[in-house]
């Protein structure tokens, strides 16, 4: 080959390799902020829900459904944050955002959260836009339902009617399946109690 023919063969080589799209390095994995969950009574408080639904440039009440059927749960969203019936660690919350990346936003080929979601008759798409490929959303089986939190446990500190006095003079009080055993025998009084003991749905208590 003379040295014209390789300049010309240099020159070519050089425009097809400015050609090829720069792939971009995806051995990170793609993080969200940290969900911010807190309990509130008997309900669970999703404070940043509107943010992460941002960062992922999601539909929020597509992720909320998704959150509720996973939970097995009902709720609601209020402004930017969520809130579910029952007690759910940011834990249970976090495991399932995960899921969630996994299946509706995570690019299966390139590893891109770059992606976006579209119908394709009755099927859901799931298409990349850093490197145009696209698979179908797989109707996977519904995980195990998230356990949630304890609504009575030893140690803790409840405010509770007393509604009955027992054969031995203790006073009764009632919260959900459980039964308090208080003492202290004025029957209609409210009092501040600690969880010494759980037998079952019998919880023993001491006056705080």
């Amino acid at each position: 080959m003379d040295t014209t023919s390789r300049e010309g063969y240099i020159a070519l080589l050089d425009r097809a390799l400015k050609q090829i799209p720069t792939i971009a390095d995806t051995t990170s994995r793609f993080a969200i902020p940290a969900p911010s969950v807190f309990i509130e009574g008997k309900t669970s408080i999703f404070e940043n829900f509107g943010v992460i639904v941002d960062y992922i440039n999601r539909d929020p009440d597509h992720l909320m459904k998704y959150l509720l059927r996973e939970l097995g749960t009902a709720g609601r969203i209020e402004g930017s944050r969520a809130i579910f019936q029952g007690k759910f660690n940011p834990e249970n919350i976090e495991k399932l955002l995960d899921s969630y990346l996994e299946e509706y936003v995570i690019c299966s080929e390139c590893g891109s959260p770059d992606t976006h979601l579209l119908k394709s008759g009755r099927i859901t798409m799931l298409k990349c836009d850093a490197c145009g490929a696209h698979r179908s959303i797989l109707k996977r089986s519904r995980q195990k339902r998230i356990e949630k939190a304890p609504l009575v446990e030893v140690g803790g500190v409840y405010e509770l009617k007393i509604e009955d006095i027992g054969s031995k003079g203790d006073g009764i009080a009632r919260m959900d399946k459980y039964i308090f055993y208080i003492p202290y025998n004025k029957k209609g009084e409210v009092v501040k109690v600690r969880v010494k003991k759980i037998s079952g749905t019998i919880v023993f208590t001491e006056l705080v």
